[in-house]
């Protein structure tokens, strides 16, 4: 157990911190939504309610979209875009896809490289675009998952002010859903720039995001 824990120490963290953030997030939005209830002279809802209710799903789908347009973006842009100095970077030469022998695909893989990486094709072509195609999968799901519990909260609100519900189509072209998306786009757009300028020139001893606390600003793609 003491090992598994170690080889997986920031997944468990991480998921675990996740989760503490997540059940913070659903007791003070339950708390908030019945004082707006209460406000409106409407009748409160219980917490499991809550968390059955479009209201939670929009505010949490919201966020989890836009973190994966992030990495998505990051990770295909990364293949072609560079930044001098950064450990978030690839060294200035390597710009583009990496040839064969680079990445250790096809009759250039070792005995321990995964199966698919070994073979040709499809196969490789899918395995060597895997992680930001699945990141690009998990952003359009959650983005579809917002549109659709946004819209439901919406026309909630809607009729709470006796107005006519909208569509999904017209939904997805309003001003709130797009207000929705966009603030949490700058932001984390906002966050990668500065990450990978700040660690041109900051330090964190220790941690594979930095270089090492000697290295020149110039290094680029060493990692401490």
């Amino acid at each position: 157990m003491s090992r598994f824990v170690r080889d997986n120490g920031i997944t468990l963290a991480f998921g675990f911190a996740f989760l503490l953030a997540l059940t913070g997030q659903a007791i003070a939005g339950w708390t908030e939504f019945n004082n707006q209830l209460a406000t409106d002279s409407l009748a409160q809802i219980g917490f499991l309610d809550y968390l059955a209710s479009s209201d939670f799903a929009v505010d949490v789908t919201e966020n989890w979209q836009s973190e994966y347009l992030q990495f998505f973006l990051y990770i295909f842009a990364t293949v072609w875009l560079l930044q001098r100095g950064s450990p978030e970077s690839k060294e200035m030469h390597k710009a583009g896809p990496e040839s064969d022998e680079d990445q250790r695909v096809g009759e250039h893989a070792g005995p321990e490289s995964p199966r698919w990486a070994a073979g040709g094709g499809v196969r490789q072509a899918v395995f060597s675009r895997s992680l930001g195609l699945v990141m690009a999968a998990l952003f359009l799901l959650s983005w579809l998952a917002q549109s659709i519990a946004g819209v439901a909260a919406y026309n909630e609100q809607q009729l709470r002010q006796l107005q006519a519900p909208v569509g999904w189509t017209q939904y997805v072209v309003s001003a709130d859903f797009w207000s929705r998306s966009l603030q949490n786009w700058q932001s984390e757009l906002l966050a990668v720039a500065s990450m990978a300028i700040l660690s041109v020139y900051l330090r964190q001893r220790g941690s594979p995001e930095s270089k090492p606390v000697g290295a020149p600003h110039t290094s680029t793609g060493v990692e401490g």
